[in-house]
């Protein structure tokens, strides 16, 4: 991150710069939809009403925590492999063995470029995950803030999805390709239940 404020990072973000882009946005989206989860945690752990679940989100406080901090390093991880992969792009290719070295160096970099977004989608399976865990014994009063950590989680999925898939379009190991593909797959099955704890919530708060 190159700003201490939320103002500032979106700044950026509108730039004209390439660079925080799509990942980035989708890993500060995860990082948002932890932050909600310690927030409910918070505001439930050491009331009375919820003591039976004191132990379950005080474990789970820990965790959410413990995503934040790695979904705000993914933004700026981000950052760095899509750099790599522009300065790969930009490597002298006039003679035969430049062009092989600028080939094999512009594979590599988009292995690093694949593999951000793709810890980012695994990263958000996990905040869903979180957030089905905590809502039995969420405080009722921020319900509604459970739901929200889970569809933040969920739109941090599905972006990142995408900035996957775009590297691997350009790709050439099918090995790698299909080891990657398998991880997002099975990231990916977490929308499901994302989209299941926004249902449960929005019932419970229209009863």
């Amino acid at each position: 991150m190159q700003t201490d404020t939320v103002g500032g990072w979106l700044d950026e973000l509108a730039s004209e710069s390439s660079t925080p882009g799509g990942g980035a946005a989708a890993a500060m989206n995860a990082a948002v939809g932890a932050a909600l989860i310690s927030m409910v945690c918070n505001l439930t752990i050491g009331r009375p009403k919820y003591a039976s679940y004191e132990s379950e989100l005080t474990q789970a406080l820990s965790e959410a925590e413990e995503l934040r901090s790695a979904a705000v390093r993914l933004a700026g991880d981000d950052a760095e492999a899509f750099g790599a992969v522009i300065a790969a792009y930009k490597l002298a290719k006039t003679t035969e063995a430049e062009k092989q070295a600028r080939t094999a160096a512009i594979q590599h970099a988009l292995v690093g470029a694949a593999d951000v977004p793709l810890r980012t989608a695994e990263l958000a399976a996990q905040v869903i995950a979180l957030s089905r865990r905590i809502l039995p014994g969420s405080n009722t009063n921020v319900l509604s803030d459970v739901a929200v950590a889970a569809s933040s989680a969920q739109a941090a999925l599905t972006a990142a999805a995408v900035n996957v898939e775009v590297n691997l379009a350009a790709l050439a190991d099918e090995r790698q390709r299909e080891v990657v593909r398998g991880r997002l797959s099975t990231a990916l099955t977490s929308a499901t239940e994302a989209e299941a704890v926004v249902a449960e919530v929005r019932e419970r708060i229209a009863k």
